[in-house]
């Protein structure tokens, strides 16, 4: 019986190989792994797990070059390295061009322009485009990198149409460093990061990419089923326990021995969950430090909190209200009502004020009785 079972597997092989080339169930199975790759990306992006991510990118990228690939695969390709870059978007020493100047954000900003036919609402577009900009200006901000924000804007001005009362805001909080300006509060990364993954999800309803996942789901689902049937018959049939307890032995011994191999071949590492750099633990040195490094590290320490303590006390002088800035003010309440302090920000050049302080001279302006 057996040699008739293995010439029957190899009558199956040939007519196969036939009937259809090796070479398309080749594409056909790469399409389906990039397009589980691709899921999984996307489910490491909204986790914010950068270690998970950057290894299953790793796999993609592997996979995505062993072949030519064209039309939906070619733009999931795309739409991973725009994700690469916002999800590295905070580290400016990452780089993604040929040019050390472009930082990632404004690296995904190029990518993102690409993107927009998979896009089927255009304000989304322009919000994912409009935050790109911003977070890009905000991010060097923080790191106290005044020159590098002042190129990008100058970049996004060139290679890009952006609003105009966008790009004036963002000039004055880079001429005066603002870091915590309303514009850069309302537009911040983890809105930016919220807008794309509505894109994602919009992106995967229209294009799903989960055939594999289902298949996988399916074969765990019945293989529980199966387990749950094997537990029933054996709680039901105990005289048959005593029958089958020396082949349980062998087969535990099996299962033992099979589990020590998986041990030796998986890694036990367990990867941490990305945070922002502010929330990142100190690197400890494991290496002896001297007296002399001690007492220069203790030095700087105080240095630095010095310096903040003088940053601390040194406050702005009050700015004067200007008869321009009053008319944008009425103009910008005549046109959305008072209390959208928010939405008149956006629309004029308040010089870095914020929403509290428009308030608060709007009532002034009403106690002169210069308001209609």
């Amino acid at each position: 019986m057996e040699p008739e079972i293995k010439n029957k597997n190899g009558t199956d092989a040939s007519y196969t190989e036939e009937s259809v080339s090796f070479s398309q169930i080749t594409a056909v199975v790469t399409g389906w792994t990039l397009d589980f790759m691709f899921l999984s990306l996307c489910r490491r992006f909204k986790e914010g797990k950068l270690d998970e991510f950057n290894e299953t990118l790793s796999t993609f990228e592997s996979i995505s070059q062993s072949l030519s690939l064209k039309g939906e695969l070619q733009e999931k390709i795309r739409i991973c390295a725009f994700l690469a870059r916002v999800m590295h978007g905070k580290q400016l020493d990452v780089q993604f061009e040929d040019d050390a100047c472009v930082m990632p954000l404004m690296s995904a900003a190029k990518v993102w322009s690409n993107l927009e036919d998979t896009v089927a609402d255009k304000s989304l577009f322009d919000n994912i485009t409009v935050l790109l900009l911003v977070q890009s200006v905000a991010v060097c901000l923080e790191k106290g990198e005044r020159s590098s924000a002042s190129s990008a804007l100058k970049w996004f001005q060139k290679n890009h149409v952006l609003p105009r009362n966008v790009g004036v805001k963002l000039s004055t909080v880079v001429t005066k460093a603002e870091t915590y300006h309303p514009l850069l509060m309302s537009l911040s990364f983890s809105r930016l990061l919220e807008t794309v993954q509505s894109y994602l999800d919009a992106y995967l309803e229209k294009n799903p990419s989960d055939y594999l996942l289902k298949a996988a789901t399916k074969m765990v689902q019945s293989s529980h089923n199966m387990e749950g049937v094997e537990d029933a018959v054996t709680q039901d049939s105990p005289l048959s326990e005593a029958a089958d307890e020396p082949t349980r032995d062998r087969e535990k011994e099996e299962n033992t021995a099979c589990l020590r191999t998986k041990r030796k071949l998986l890694s036990t590492r367990i990867t941490d969950v990305w945070k922002p750099e502010t929330c990142k633990k100190p690197f400890v040195c494991v290496r002896r430090i001297s007296q002399r490094e001690l007492s220069q590290m203790r030095s700087e320490k105080s240095v630095d909190t010095l310096t903040n303590k003088k940053k601390q006390k040194t406050r702005k002088p009050p700015q004067k209200w200007t008869a321009k800035l009053d008319r944008y003010l009425k103009e910008g309440v005549k046109c959305h009502g008072p209390g959208k302090w928010s939405r008149i920000l956006m629309d004029y050049d308040f010089e870095g004020r914020t929403g509290t302080m428009l308030k608060d001279r709007w009532r002034v302006l009403a106690r002169a009785h210069e308001v209609g």
